[in-house]
Formats: C-alpha cells, structure tokens, sequence
C-alpha cells in the first residue's frame, strides 16, 4: 500500500461543550455513535483502521468487500462503522463483531451487516489533504461520494444553527450522540481535540439494586441501576459512578441496612446471561471485562436515585451515568423505561432507509 496518507492514523478529536454555539463559520454533523474508523484504500488493498490505531480489518469483511467497490482506487476516509437496525443504530451488535473466531465474525457479517458512515477525506490520488480547509475537503467529499450506496453514506450536515439546535433535540436515542461543531477552516490536525461536540443532557430516575466495591478499596464504587420493563420487571440499565473517596465509604453505612447476604429473591438472580455472553444483569461473563472483577452485592431495590446519561442503547445506558440526586419522592415502581422512550430521528431513517424500516 502506497498513500499519501499511510495507516496508522490517530483520527483529530473533539472536546466538549455544554450548550450549541451559534457560528457562521462552521458546519454542524450529527454525532454518531459506532466505531470511528479511517478507511485506507489503495487498489485491491483496503484496510480499516480504528481510533486507537489498531486494525478493524478482519472484522468487517463485507465492509472491506463494498468499500472496495465504492471507493476511489486510491484514497482515505475518516468516519464511523455502525450497524443500523429496526430501532436505530445497535451499539451491543457492533460490539460483538469484535470476535475471535473467524467463522462467528463471518456468521455475523451476514445476520448484521455493517455500514460505513464518511465525514471527512484526508487524501485521494497522490493529494494529501490534512492541511486543507474541512470546508473543501467536505466539498471534495461530497463530490466523491455523490453516487455511493450503501452500506457507504456521507453523513448529513448544515450550516444552519436552527437545524442544527433541532438535531440535537430530536436526536433522542437511536444511537446519535450529539451534534458535532466543526470550524471551515480547521486543517485535520491527528490526535489534537479541535472539532467540538454538544452531547444530549438527560436524566433519569432510577432504582439501586446494587453496587460494586471500589478498587481501591475505598468504599463503594459504583451503584448498579434498574428500571421497569411493560411486564413490571426489574432489568438492569447500567451503573452510576464518580464518587469521591468521602462518598464512597458513606455509601458503605447508607446502604448497610439494604445489603442482602445472596441474591435468592432478588430481581437480578433468575436473570441469566444470552448465548453470546452479554447476559441482561450485573457480572455476567464478557470477553469485554475478562480482566476485570464484575462481581457486585444485591441490595433490596427500594432507593431511587436520578441520574444523568448521554444515550440508551437497547436496555442498558451506553456510558456510566452521574450522580445527579437522591429521589425520596419517588417509589421504585415508577422507575420505567417509559420515562425513556423516543422516536429515530427523521434523519436516521433517511441515511439508512432499509434497515430502519426493516
């Protein structure tokens, strides 16, 4: 492979900002939320390259197979991987084409194909455009990708603050994270945080049901969270954490009286894990945490606390959440996933028709 743009390439960042600022000189993208990834293609090699600079390559064979075919003989993209589903884009299936096993990631490309969303070009030809204005590298991306098909899309984008403030109102679940800024004349500066993202701001109120020690030792670490499925039933939706070493031996004596010495009664005990390993409750075997302690303590599920998250991806929160306050007020029962639920952007469905509509 001979570029002149050569792999590995650490992918420019962005840093966040809490509300949308108002600018001419920018273009506004929706934030996705799948792997990031530079694609390299020179001829009949094509390599796909992730945002820690390790190959992506062998996990997404149909993706090596169409991007060969719908790309320029020679050029590198940045953009993000996804994989678009009837309720969005799913997060927890992307994570598991990320095996071991040749024939389950083969298996896999063919149950979830993946696709591949473009925001920015940093060479085509013998053209190496890092040090062109984003304005004309999006213009020459926008001509490149004119005729593309899926599962290769350009990803939407506006020089509108009104259409921009709307994204990030409606762009309630479904996998987009946000909005991204980016200046017109902002070069792609590898590695450097320049570009900036506005993510959502939403809470929620939760029960614990749960916790894990710290691992420091230094008291409780993290809360395990639950909310009420249509059937009443308890699921487990993640964790909140962040506590300093104050809060976290207080912790310890506050939820003293809630500890239970096994989990036989508790919501979480007859839960079992899914044949891929993922399972719907705390601990459960993942060659994600493989080596990581996720053993956790049950606790009678009568406290509720309000917590802030960026997105829900299926039934769990995508990231750890923060503490935001306790909710005396309320009673565990009325910690449902309704207070959760959203429709797929209008925008989503537009880039990737077939699959939402499936």
């Amino acid at each position: 492979m001979r570029l002149p743009v050569m792999p590995p390439v650490s992918p420019m960042l962005s840093k966040p900002m809490r509300e949308l600022p108002e600018r001419e000189d920018v273009l506004y993208e929706p934030k996705w939320d799948g792997f990031r990834a530079v694609v390299f293609r020179d001829g009949a090699q094509l390599e796909l390259g992730s945002r820690n600079e390790r190959p992506l390559t062998r996990y997404f064979p149909e993706l090596v197979e169409s991007l060969g075919r719908g790309l320029p003989e020679r050029c590198v993209l940045d953009g993000e991987i996804v994989i678009a589903g009837p309720d969005g884009l799913d997060f927890e299936a992307l994570l598991q084409r990320i095996h071991p096993a040749e024939s389950r990631v083969r298996l896999l490309s063919e149950r979830t194909p993946a696709s591949f969303v473009a925001f920015d070009l940093l060479a085509v030809g013998d053209e190496d455009l890092r040090g062109t204005p984003f304005g004309a590298r999006r213009a020459r991306l926008e001509k490149l990708l004119r005729r593309a098909r899926p599962p290769l899309h350009l990803t939407p984008a506006t020089r509108r603050y009104d259409v921009a403030l709307a994204w990030l109102s409606r762009f309630e679940g479904a996998g987009l994270d946000g909005v991204m800024v980016k200046p017109l004349a902002l070069p792609y500066l590898e590695g450097k945080r320049e570009m900036l993202k506005v993510k959502h701001a939403r809470t929620a109120d939760c029960v614990v049901a749960g916790f894990r020690w710290h691992k420091d030792g230094e008291g409780i670490g993290s809360l395990l969270l639950g909310l009420h499925d249509a059937a009443g039933n308890l699921q487990y939706a993640g964790a909140v954490a962040g506590f300093n070493a104050a809060v976290r031996r207080a912790l310890v004596q506050e939820f003293e009286p809630l500890r239970m010495r096994s989990t036989q009664g508790h919501p979480w005990a007859a839960v079992m894990p899914s044949e891929d390993g993922a399972g719907r409750r705390p601990g459960g075997p993942s060659r994600w945490t493989a080596q990581r302690d996720m053993s956790w303590e049950p606790l009678r599920a009568e406290r509720v606390i309000e917590v802030a998250y960026d997105h829900l991806q299926g039934e769990r929160f995508r990231h750890v959440a923060k503490f935001v306050r306790w909710r005396p007020d309320r009673s565990p029962s009325s910690c449902t996933y309704a207070q959760l639920e959203s429709a797929v952007p209008t925008e989503l469905s537009e880039v990737f028709g077939a699959a939402i509509d499936a």
